[in-house]
């Protein structure tokens, strides 16, 4: 209430009062206001796989197909020139012939068996036939020998029991628990089923348990050629082992896949099984802070996530400098795609340009109020000496889209089977994972690779 009117020392003191409170109030509005904006512009431009590094899985819903990363291409749907297409082929000696000759004429009724007979036309048909388990049975015999000694035979190594699963049905079993990712019960089914083959889910399970201290020797290797490799792309994804948060982690490059099974999301797992680090490879991957923990040559951080964050925080804030820099990043792709292997050693006028565009970028203020720009903005100044390593190593992609793959087959394992009940059931799948999709990378037949590689030590 206002004091006396005619009193205009106490009339002014409290209008000052009045408007010092009325300021404390609009800035408090301002504040309930910003908040409520940026909560909205989340909202209405939520975080998806086409626009940060949140994987497919965690979209809420489908974004538009127009936020794609992908540009267009300007082919045509389907099969493009030159592609080698498959069809079916008939056989030059089928396994059976069945002939299909005239007996009677359909004019006049005559019995035309004893004429010759002209072939005018073939078809064929392809069929599985019944699948029925082979039963192999051992038998060991002894002999005396004229000195008194008694000789006996032996089992084969794999012959350890009366009666056990063969070296097929742990191929089998791994292919399809690594490759189809089919669950326990099911897997079960199709023994039983097509196979004419009678398993339980426990045989299953030590099956593939077997298989995979056979795959073990194969696993180590790929780890070895990893470590010696000069590009290595890495990615983690989580997952839920047992009843806990669980992590699987990839180390890969175009040949080679090597996954693991990890109840930790830092560096204790590089360090379990990389000590040594990295130092002859490019590492490439995202801007996890533990995957630049390990000694490296140098990194590549992946330039696909960074173009999924820039169009976030171009839906999120009205800016320039988003685009801006995404605009810099994909210059620098197009040309990678035009350099030739003679060209990363030389000086190159359009890789000292884009150099200089991503510094001046770097350098240019951003307004304190956008903080995932601002934070954005910091960590492109701290890692901006691995933006471009792609253009001066014909061998570094710009992406770690390997990586992703290589373990995208996890969530896929999810949707169909469920979650890994047991860490020793995870580590089991990432090694007969590993082999199979280093199997893939090389162009090799999957169940042939697994039947080479699942024998007995």
């Amino acid at each position: 209430m206002i004091a006396n009117p005619f009193d205009k020392d106490k009339r002014i003191n409290e209008l000052e009062q009045l408007v010092i409170g009325l300021q404390s109030m609009v800035m408090e509005l301002v504040a309930i206001n910003k908040s409520l904006t940026e909560r909205l512009a989340k909202y209405e431009n939520p975080k998806n796989s086409r626009n940060s590094s949140l994987p497919p899985s965690k979209d809420e819903n489908r974004p538009l197909k127009t936020k794609s990363l992908r540009e267009v291409s300007g082919k045509k749907p389907g099969g493009q020139p030159g592609h080698e297409g498959k069809t079916l082929e008939m056989v030059e000696f089928p396994d059976e012939i069945i002939v299909h000759n005239p007996l009677f004429c359909k004019h006049c009724g005559l019995d035309v068996s004893q004429f010759p007979a002209e072939l005018v036309e073939k078809r064929q048909i392809v069929e599985i036939p019944p699948i029925k388990p082979k039963y192999i049975e051992h038998q060991v015999f002894k002999r005396i020998c004229s000195c008194g000694h008694t000789i006996s035979g032996s089992f084969p190594q794999e012959v350890t029991s009366g009666i056990s699963y063969g070296k097929s049905v742990e191929c089998i079993s791994s292919y399809f628990h690594a490759r189809h990712f089919l669950p326990f019960a099911r897997m079960q089914e199709m023994f039983n089923d097509v196979f004419s083959l009678p398993i339980s889910e426990g045989g299953i399970h030590q099956v593939l348990q077997r298989a995979t201290l056979k795959a073990q020797p194969a696993y180590d290797l790929i780890h070895d050629r990893i470590q010696q490799a000069t590009v290595v792309g890495s990615d983690e994804t989580g997952t839920r082992i047992g009843k806990k948060k669980g992590w699987f982690w990839t180390w890969q490059n175009e040949t080679l896949t090597y996954i693991v099974a990890s109840m930790n999301r830092g560096t204790q797992t590089i360090s379990e099984h990389f000590k040594d680090g990295f130092p002859k490879s490019v590492l490439v991957h995202d801007c996890w802070k533990s995957h630049f923990e390990p000694i490296a040559l140098t990194h590549q951080i992946c330039i696909a996530h960074l173009l999924r964050e820039l169009n976030h925080l171009d839906e999120s804030y009205d800016s320039a400098w988003p685009m801006l820099f995404k605009e810099i990043l994909c210059d620098a792709i197009h040309l990678k795609r035009r350099l030739l292997p003679k060209d990363y050693n030389t000086p190159n006028a359009e890789r000292t340009e884009l150099i200089r565009r991503l510094l001046d970028s770097l350098e240019s203020p951003i307004n304190p109020e956008h903080k995932e720009l601002v934070s954005f903005h910091r960590r492109m100044i701290k890692y901006q000496h691995f933006v471009f390593t792609f253009l001066f190593n014909p061998e570094v992609p710009p992406d770690n889209n390997g990586s992703e793959r290589a373990i995208r087959n996890i969530k896929v394992k999810h949707k169909i089977s469920g979650y890994f009940r047991s860490h020793n059931g995870a580590s089991q799948f990432a090694i007969l994972r590993s082999v199979l999709d280093t199997a893939l990378k090389n162009e090799q037949n999957i169940f042939s690779a697994f039947s080479q590689i699942i024998v007995i030590p």
